[in-house]
């Protein structure tokens, strides 16, 4: 069983010698009892002074790029890290002012694009210079600590999804990541990590023992963080990735898709550890919503060999061959940029795209950033908390 970093905090608060504290924090912030982290922090007579929530709200009521504007009752002022334009992502440095630690307590799902370690590295860079300590509670990589995937975030290409120079499957946990960061900007922060007690590499969050709590609306369980380094890549097409269902991401589809072509095709592929099912759905809102279209439903097979970010790369070239005139790469704002496609945004620069854009075969893209791969793999170890 693990222990996460909470719990040990809390049987050890004198780590916090009766500072005033701040918690960045949401619904995943929860005790191996399900304890909300502030309520436990308050019993244990911690000087709570505020609490940040990161996208989609503290108890992620939310949808995607929705503004936070309206938070439940805690007993605690709450302060949104996600409003209407991309200053909101920064804390305002008043608000950090008496402050002498910071908690840090989030479920991530081990992707660059999902936003949680973003408001971490976010906040990391609004504490700098100041005698402030950001206190990292671990917790879980969900898709484990052993498996790199994707290519590298080209800096042109920094958003909100995209903050950290690291694969969109990178590996670490947020404690870990924390390091890397303050490592890679070079940050003047007191950083320290409250580490997980039971947690190796090799553990995918099923195995923790830990329960499974929805960090963001549309994250209902693990299976389909499994998927989502790949999936989401379809936010950036004029494809639905499911929402409006009870299962997003493992559901993709448009108008325009023959579900049983499709799953051929893909079916071709040497893609491992995962089938493609040819399906019907019936999104409630979000693209396509109320309409009835054709898609692929996701059944990972062997977690070892699945590659997310790979099939979803893989998709996407194979719904350009068989539909090159219906898939369009969507244009427009995506988390608060509006120069650049969100597919780009996500893939972390523009080589994907235009590879697909030019007929190349899926393999040939897929083996384009194998070397980014191996270049992190170099200096990941570096900043690993966990044995294998």
């Amino acid at each position: 069983m693990v222990i996460n970093g909470l719990d040990l905090l809390l049987r050890n608060t004198g780590l916090l010698n009766h500072r005033r504290t701040g918690l960045i924090a949401n619904q995943t912030s929860v005790s191996g009892e399900l304890d909300y982290s502030w309520r436990g922090l308050v019993r244990e007579g911690i000087s709570l002074t505020r609490i940040f929530s990161p996208e989609h709200g503290l108890f992620a009521t939310e949808q995607d790029q929705i503004a936070v504007t309206r938070q439940p009752e805690t007993g605690c002022e709450i302060v949104s890290l996600y409003g209407e334009n991309e200053q909101s992502l920064l804390p305002d440095r008043s608000l950090l002012e008496g402050l002498e630690v910071v908690l840090f307590d989030i479920q991530d799902i081990g992707s660059r694009y999902y936003t949680y370690l973003n408001t971490l590295a976010l906040f990391m860079e609004a504490a700098e210079g100041l005698d402030i300590e950001i206190m990292v509670l671990d917790r879980p990589n969900p898709l484990g600590g052993t498996i790199i995937e994707g290519p590298l975030l080209d800096p042109a290409f920094h958003s909100f999804v995209g903050v950290m120079p690291v694969p969109v499957r990178h590996g670490l946990t947020a404690g870990e990541i924390a390091h890397f960061y303050r490592s890679y900007r070079k940050l003047d922060i007191n950083l320290s990590v409250i580490a997980m007690q039971g947690w190796s590499r090799s553990m995918l969050f099923p195995e923790t023992g830990l329960p499974w709590v929805p960090p963001s609306p549309n994250m209902p369980s693990f299976q389909v963080a499994e998927v989502y380094p790949g999936m989401c890549l379809f936010e950036g097409l004029n494809l639905s990735e499911g929402r409006g269902t009870t299962t997003p991401f493992l559901l993709s589809g448009a108008p325009f898709v023959d579900p049983f072509e499709l799953a051929s095709r893909l079916s071709s592929l040497p893609l491992e550890g995962v089938t493609f099912r040819p399906t019907w759905f019936r999104p409630t809102f979000h693209k396509y919503h109320d309409e009835v279209i054709g898609g692929i439903y996701l059944h990972v097979t062997d977690h070892k060999r699945f590659r997310a970010f790979a099939t979803g790369v893989a998709m996407t070239c194979t719904l350009r061959e068989l539909w090159p005139t219906s898939l369009t790469f969507l244009e427009g704002v995506y988390e608060f940029r509006n120069d650049l496609p969100a597919f780009d945004l996500l893939a972390g620069s523009s080589t994907i795209r235009s590879m697909i854009l030019n007929g190349c075969p899926a393999e040939t893209v897929i083996d384009s950033w194998s070397n980014e791969e191996t270049a992190f793999a170099s200096i990941k170890s570096d900043f690993h908390l966990y044995e294998n």
